[in-house]
C-alpha cells in the first residue's frame, strides 16, 4: 500500500509538473488545469520564491524519484524505507511550497504504513 501512495503521488502530481514545466518554459505563464494555477500562486510566492524553470523542473525530479520509490517499496528494496524518510523533507518543501494539500496526505499515509509495518529483521 506504501508502494501505491508513492506512484499515486509520483505520477499525480509528476505528470501535470511535466506538461506545467513545458508551459512555463514555453510562455513564462504558469498553467492553469481545471481553472486552477498549477505550481504557482502559492506560498513560495507568498514569500518571494516566483514559479520558474528550474523550481519547477526539481519538482518534477521529486516525483520521479517518487516513482522510483514506488517500485523500491513494490520490490521490498531493502533501503527503501530509508529511500521514503530521506526523499520525504524534500516532498514535503515542494508540497508547501505549491499548496498541494494531498501531497501530505499521501506522505503520512506513506510513512505511517512503512513505520507499522514488521521488521524482518526482528522475526527469529
Amino acid at each position: 500500500m506504501a508502494a501505491a501512495l508513492a506512484a499515486a503521488a509520483g505520477l499525480g502530481f509528476g505528470i501535470p509538473g511535466i506538461f506545467g514545466l513545458r508551459h512555463f518554459a514555453q510562455t513564462g505563464d504558469v498553467w492553469t488545469l481545471a481553472g486552477f494555477p498549477t505550481y504557482g500562486s502559492g506560498p513560495f510566492e507568498n514569500i518571494g520564491l516566483e514559479t520558474n524553470t528550474p523550481l519547477l523542473a526539481g519538482f518534477v525530479v521529486v516525483c520521479v524519484a517518487e516513482v522510483g520509490l514506488a517500485a523500491a517499496l513494490w520490490r521490498g528494496g531493502p533501503k527503501s524505507t530509508t529511500w521514503s524518510h530521506s526523499l520525504l523533507p524534500v516532498e514535503l518543501a515542494y508540497w508547501s511550497g505549491f499548496a498541494l494539500p494531498f501531497g501530505f496526505l499521501f506522505g503520512i499515509g506513506r510513512t505511517a504504513l512503512l513505520l507499522a509495518r514488521p521488521n524482518p529483521s526482528s522475526a527469529a
